[in-house]
């Protein structure tokens, strides 16, 4: 008698506990069904007098970027592969400053940088004047998965890339008409100097944060220059209490006020929300024409946000947003 009312005391008690797990737990699965990506393919002097063909090419790239990730979150995969697969596509088309479309420095020479970022746990790789990489931003991952470092430049970089059997071009396959023009322009002060950086964030269903950053530099810089797009904390930022980021800009601008890290961390320590940061860089301390951010916080909410005269840009989420935009 005695055990079976010890049994039922037991059950009156644990039942409600229980069945209010049960519940929790289901709410838990239904908040992080959520996913969200945003991307970039540089901002600056971006002509609206673009012929209409030209303009379609750019939306028709961007919106394969963009389907890439989010096909990838929205089956359930994480925010790491989404990143870095979309920066692997937009490092292959030429038309944007990474990976094949990289610009020329005022040697005639290629230089390429790249970074990428883990919110959950804040791990990082990056890598900076790679000439014969053909997708940075993997190593980059690599960097950061297989050695017990940050930040591989030149020379050791392409060694660590050998020996994660990362892919080796000659330095031909960067050459491009069109940058080897704007690079000869430039050389007779004829057009400004060009920015470009590629970039992506991402949050995953599990609530996991990443945020990748590849460029091709500076049309005619010096050689040796390195951009914000490499450096945590500049040009690139992820961490799963606040937000993720990627920039894109002047990098010399970005780097002198951790524009990324600034953002995560007036979130965490002045209780901003995502846009109020993002407005604190942009446009207080940055000065118009010095570029833009991507941004998603922990609950998914977005910002693409530039002070220059456009951002190729795009975003998704699991709301079913889709949207791909270059001006206002």
């Amino acid at each position: 008698m005695k055990r079976n009312i010890f049994l039922l005391v037991t059950a009156a008690i644990l039942i409600p506990f229980l069945l209010v797990k049960s519940q929790t737990n289901d709410n838990q699965k239904t908040l992080k069904a959520k996913f969200t990506i945003v991307m970039h393919a540089g901002a600056g002097a971006i002509s609206r007098d673009m012929p209409d063909s030209v303009k379609k090419e750019y939306i028709n790239a961007l919106s394969e970027a963009l389907n890439i990730g989010k096909n990838i979150l929205e089956k359930g995969g994480a925010s790491l592969d989404a990143v870095e697969k979309v920066i692997r596509f937009l490092e292959d088309d030429p038309k944007f400053n990474a990976g094949k479309g990289a610009v020329f420095t005022s040697e005639g020479t290629h230089e390429l940088d790249a970074s990428i970022m883990n919110g959950a746990d804040l791990s990082c790789g990056a890598v900076a004047g790679v000439k014969h990489v053909k997708n940075p931003i993997t190593l980059a991952r690599a960097v950061m998965e297989k050695s017990p470092h940050v930040f591989f430049i030149g020379e050791g970089a392409e060694k660590f890339a050998r020996q994660m059997n990362i892919e080796l071009v000659d330095e031909k396959y960067f050459f491009d008409k069109k940058r080897y023009d704007q690079w000869q322009k430039m050389k007779q002060n004829a057009e400004k100097n060009k920015k470009g950086t590629v970039g992506c964030v991402c949050l995953d269903k599990y609530g996991n944060i990443a945020a990748g950053t590849s460029t091709g530099g500076m049309t005619n810089k010096l050689p040796g220059r390195v951009g914000d797009s490499p450096i945590i904390g500049a040009g690139n930022y992820a961490n799963n209490k606040t937000c993720g980021v990627s920039a894109t800009g002047t990098g010399e601008l970005f780097i002198r006020n951790t524009v990324a890290y600034n953002i995560s961390a007036m979130m965490e320590y002045k209780n901003m929300s995502l846009k109020d940061a993002v407005n604190e860089m942009i446009h207080k301390r940055l000065k118009p024409g010095d570029g833009g951010v991507i941004a998603v916080d922990r609950e998914g909410n977005y910002i693409m946000d530039y002070n220059s005269e456009g951002m190729f840009r795009g975003a998704a989420n699991s709301d079913g947003v889709f949207e791909i935009k270059i001006w206002e």
